[in-house]
């Protein structure tokens, strides 16, 4: 194809990827998903031919468009590249790339700017449910510029605050989808749970590892990282997301013991490779289940007291805080992060 399509690139938290308006992407989604693995680069570990950075968090899209619900201003359908396999899948959310919808609607005009900061309605077309972004708008501009930082990105940029709303259940159906706390499942003691993004959360001395140990150390663990997939397979039925040979979903995180003050230590499988840090709604996930009565999280887990609980997530590269926020019931109402973007080019991809 000669023509170009026109994409902005950029970073949203600790991924980066192409953002697309939905009217400029063929309406087809073979065909669409045919011309992202063309763009990307894939499949190819190096994504050579592409522009795909040769790692599942820089090999993401965003797909927005104006929204026609009550209430919601735009609509963001998250896909997930894959980086060595001709495979798009929107099978999850992804909360980092979340980040940069609302400024990407605020430049293509979908949003109206408005003066000193705008709140961006985002509606999540992956689960279902809403965001609200507030994206700093001095002058009716969006402003990338600040003095907010988070780990595993360097330097410091302007804060966006994100309150994610109903997200229980978003993608399993339930927050806890077996109906059990604990299940067990390849002979360990698991956590199913699904705030946001489904997870199976376990207990890294069930594996005989530390837990502290660097995503390459663990990526060289060939036996670890099979019986990893082995149970990953076995609990996507236990789900409700059915044969997960091919998705991206659940994630695997390993829980223990806090070392920097923190809630909880994680380390995380998307599914087949350790992330450097932690996902978004992953956290939010983990979060959660460090809050629950029961499980490898609540094993380790320091908790806060309090209705509105801060808890720390590490990661190999920092931490992540989310802040929930319970109900009378000790039920988890509402979670917010705050997240960074950065737009990095504007223009058109060749596929």
């Amino acid at each position: 194809m000669s023509e170009g399509i026109r994409a902005m690139w950029m970073r949203g938290g600790t991924s980066k990827g192409g953002y697309f308006l939905a009217a400029d992407l063929p309406q087809d989604a073979k065909m669409r998903d045919a011309m992202l693995l063309r763009i990307m680069g894939s499949p190819d570990p190096r994504q050579i031919d592409g522009l795909g950075g040769a790692d599942p968090l820089t090999s993401k899209v965003a797909v927005v468009r104006r929204s026609e619900r009550e209430g919601v201003d735009v609509d963001y359908l998250f896909l997930q590249v894959f980086v060595d396999q001709a495979i798009v899948t929107d099978s999850q959310n992804c909360g980092n790339i979340l980040a940069a919808v609302g400024p990407f609607a605020i430049e293509r005009g979908l949003v109206k700017a408005r003066s000193e900061e705008t709140e961006v309605r985002i509606f999540m077309e992956n689960t279902g449910q809403v965001a609200v972004a507030t994206v700093a708008t001095p002058g009716g501009r969006v402003n990338y510029m600040g003095e907010a930082r988070i780990d595993g990105v360097p330097g410091a940029a302007a804060p966006i605050p994100i309150v994610f709303e109903d997200t229980a259940g978003s993608t399993c159906g339930a927050l806890l989808p077996s109906g059990r706390e604990v299940d067990t499942v390849g002979g360990v003691e698991v956590t199913l749970i699904d705030n946001g993004m489904p997870c199976v959360v376990l207990d890294a001395a069930d594996f005989g590892i530390r837990g502290d140990e660097t995503p390459a150390e663990l990526e060289a663990n060939a036996a670890l990282k099979a019986r990893l997939e082995a149970i990953r397979l076995e609990a996507g039925p236990m789900m409700n997301l059915g044969d997960v040979k091919e998705k991206s979903v659940p994630k695997m995180t390993l829980v223990s013991p806090p070392r920097h003050g923190g809630a909880i230590s994680t380390r995380t499988f998307i599914p087949h490779r350790c992330h450097a840090a932690i996902g978004v709604l992953g956290a939010v996930s983990v979060a959660t289940a460090c809050l629950l009565p029961e499980g490898p999280a609540a094993r380790h887990a320091k908790v806060p007291e309090g209705r509105t609980k801060s808890m720390s997530v590490e990661h190999p590269t920092g931490e992540f805080t989310v802040i929930a926020n319970l109900g009378e019931d000790g039920k988890v109402q509402s979670a917010g992060v705050l997240r960074t973007a950065r737009k990095l080019a504007d223009g058109v991809v060749f596929p």
